[in-house]
């Protein structure tokens, strides 16, 4: 498995990204590299499932990346077929460290046939679906919450399988992105509120979904659309690309953050460019929070397309003042306490000559439990900056997300606990300054910015306000945000 890096756990993490192709000559291929180009979603195991008419369904299950395990022609030859669907995740539900029983794609033997489903998201349910699941018999086998979806497939007594889906996602709450396949048909689902992406591509005579268009670049496939909140398509080499609504509508929901740090800045989200989303949010930082310094310099990668607009607009000029080390491996984390303890160092490296005697203005994306930040202050300085800005592409992030990302307790988020005179107080660092709910907003193309009665996106990480009530957790005792 993959190691973290020195500071991922001060960053919030996507936690899944879901591929499938139907309608093409050795489908699994095509998902190995759908994968790859989602592997920033998750890195740490992947999954795909493939079927073929003569050898049926074929599974491979793998911790690490996809380079090191789905390139090979041995295990590929396993998966033969036209019709294939693949994951690659962090784990969020389920165990840490988790057990292979926990990667998807799950698989289940029904009445009418085989299918494998891919989950994107999270379940707020979970917990009180699979107690109800398992008094009424169901026996599970991992710790996923997405497991629920197969048994309540299992149980339901509707006529085929994407009936089956329909019926069983009724019941799941939270937020869920889903990828499917039957024995002949591939089937791709978001939740009524759109809060994970999906979306639809063309691939010579077959067609695919994925998680972002980054993934349709690197297999050829054409970019058609968005599948829309609430919307299930069922796709074959029959009948094409067949739609149904299976919920009530409900106002989109997007995760905001899906522009801010998760996507990759080649991927188009709402017929928006990522990158020129974080330009647009480094544009609206620099006409917020204007400073007086020497140097605009991003914390790569993800600071680098707002450091772009904050130093076009501001005027102040851009340079990379901090490489970042492309080939830290596992060697170099593990063996010595003193060799962990360089953390940032093993990843970051501040370009001395650029920084020295400069008054630098970081710009980072996030600022989550703060440890990072500190970090790179400490290394700015040692250069000899004389003076260190923070300029933070996302409003503070105070509240866990429980939709299928990564996040810390809440306790644990420096946000939660601190103000932002506080926070620059704890970084050390001569001013910090986060972009606006509203200037996030209009970056990402809302001119009018938050409508605070019905926000168009799911903000929930930064002002408290969850679209959908997170079920187990206030069960468990999570204090939801007090009305205003």
């Amino acid at each position: 498995m993959p190691p973290s890096h020195p500071f991922d756990d001060d960053k919030l993490r996507e936690e899944c990204g879901i591929f499938g192709v139907v309608g093409v000559t050795d489908a699994a291929n095509f998902v190995a590299l759908g994968l790859h180009a989602l592997q920033h979603r998750g890195q740490e195991a992947g999954g795909i499932v493939s079927h073929d008419p003569v050898e049926g369904f074929n599974s491979a299950r793998r911790f690490g990346y996809v380079r090191d395990n789905f390139t090979s022609q041995t295990l590929m030859k396993t998966l033969p077929g036209p019709l294939a669907i693949g994951h690659v995740r962090y784990s969020t539900a389920g165990s840490k460290g988790a057990a292979i029983r926990d990667v998807q794609p799950f698989f289940g033997e029904f009445s009418m046939g085989g299918a494998a489903i891919a989950h994107n998201g999270n379940i707020t349910n979970a917990d009180a679906l699979r107690r109800e699941l398992i008094e009424r018999g169901s026996i599970f086998q991992s710790s996923s919450d997405s497991e629920c979806i197969i048994h309540l497939m299992a149980r339901s007594l509707q006529q085929n399988i994407p009936e089956r889906m329909e019926d069983a996602l009724r019941r799941v709450e939270g937020a869920f992105s889903v990828v499917a396949m039957t024995r002949t048909k591939l089937i791709g689902v978001r939740d009524p509120l759109g809060v994970r992406p999906l979306v639809l591509g063309k691939v010579g005579d077959g067609w695919c979904l994925s998680s972002e268009t980054c993934a349709l670049d690197i297999i050829g496939a054409e970019y058609v659309r968005e599948i829309e909140p609430g919307e299930m398509v069922v796709i074959s080499a029959a009948k094409g690309v067949e739609s149904v609504r299976p919920f009530r509508p409900r106002p989109s929901k997007f995760c905001i953050f899906e522009h801010v740090y998760f996507s990759r800045p080649d991927s188009i989200i709402g017929g928006r460019s990522v990158y020129e989303t974080r330009r647009q949010i480094g544009v609206e930082l620099a006409k917020e929070s204007p400073v007086e310094a020497d140097l605009v310099c991003p914390v790569p990668d993800s600071g680098t397309p707002a450091a772009i607009g904050f130093a076009a607009e501001s005027g102040i000029p851009f340079g990379l003042g901090i490489t970042r080390n492309q080939y830290m491996g596992r060697t170099f984390i593990e063996p010595t306490e003193q060799i962990r303890n360089m953390g940032v160092r093993l990843k970051l490296n501040v370009n001395r000559a650029l920084v020295q005697g400069k008054r630098v203005i970081l710009v980072d994306d996030s600022v989550v439990r703060g440890t990072t930040s500190r970090k790179i202050k400490e290394m700015i300085l040692d250069a000899g900056a004389a003076e260190v800005h923070f300029r933070i592409a996302s409003p503070p992030t105070a509240w866990p997300c429980f939709y299928g990302v990564d996040t810390p307790q809440r306790e644990k988020l420096l946000a939660a606990t601190m103000s932002e005179e506080e926070m620059r107080e704890h970084l050390a660092v001569d001013s910090l300054k986060f972009i606006s709910l509203d200037g996030l907003y209009r970056a990402v193309g809302a001119t009018e910015g938050r409508k605070a009665d019905c926000p168009q996106y799911c903000d929930a990480c930064f002002s408290g306000e969850y679209p959908v009530a997170p079920t187990d957790m206030i069960a468990k005792g999570f204090q939801l945000k007090a009305a205003e």
